[in-house]
């Protein structure tokens, strides 16, 4: 039986990513976040603060994948324009949410500044919110499309409110290895332990230590009996290399 998963895209955008001034760390943490809910990440895209690009790849995101997580772009100043994007990939109008808007209200200040402020409260019509434990604006979802803030421990407080709302299948778990051979060396049989394994991903991570050549091998997927089988299929071909298993984790 073909096993079911479902998929989801991210999309980080800003264009303080794209020129280095900023790291991006939100990915590697809602890739993690949802793989434990049974949520593969097939793709990702780092993509400027500009309309049409952000319109486009919403739109073909959302129809390829099961859900598309954004990061970035919701905050009160000019060049955040992601909540006006996604309502114009909805062909959506936009609108000030009351619930946003009076948790904005909450903290007092000049009402230029609050004007810049209730820019964050504006969603498409028809959004639903994603909660924030952090005490500040809220994030939206509409569709299959779930955006949140560039921030990370507001990204991340956002993402974990969405525990048990999204639906996903068996959490993918690893299994690791490495030995100090080079690929080719084991290149052949890896090949014939992955055809065995065909629901399991093996990926082959070449390496350099202390002035040695080296392979990491990881195996990733859903079921634990195949995982543990397969890692035993991996050492068993180094050792017939000649060379010692190192380095064995289980996650």
């Amino acid at each position: 039986m073909t096993e079911q998963i479902t998929t989801a895209c991210v999309l980080v955008i800003g264009n303080e990513i794209l020129t280095g001034r900023t790291q991006d760390t939100n990915l590697n943490h809602i890739a993690r976040q949802l793989n434990e809910w049974g949520i593969r990440v097939r793709e990702a895209r780092v993509i400027p603060d500009v309309e049409e690009i952000i319109v486009a790849a919403v739109r073909e995101a959302s129809r390829r994948f099961d859900y598309v997580f954004t990061t970035g772009g919701i905050g009160p100043t000019h060049d955040d324009i992601t909540a006006d994007c996604i309502a114009s990939a909805f062909n959506v109008e936009l609108a000030e949410h009351p619930e946003i808007a009076a948790r904005i209200r909450q903290r007092e200040a000049p009402l230029d500044v609050m004007a810049a402020r209730l820019r964050m409260a504006r969603v498409p019509h028809g959004a639903r919110l994603i909660d924030n434990s952090t005490g500040g604006p809220q994030g939206f979802a509409i569709g299959n499309v779930y955006v949140m803030a560039g921030i990370p421990s507001v990204m991340q407080a956002m993402l974990s409110t969405l525990e048990g709302q999204l639906d996903g299948g068996a959490p993918v778990r690893s299994r690791s290895v490495t030995a100090f051979l080079g690929e080719s060396q084991i290149a052949r049989p890896l090949g014939e332990i992955q055809a065995r394994y065909p629901n399991i991903d093996l990926g082959s991570y070449p390496f350099v230590r202390d002035g040695r050549y080296g392979t990491s091998l990881v195996m990733r997927g859903t079921d634990t009996g195949d995982l543990d089988a397969m890692l035993e299929d991996v050492k068993s071909i180094i050792i017939e290399a000649g060379e010692s298993p190192r380095e064995i984790e289980s996650g």
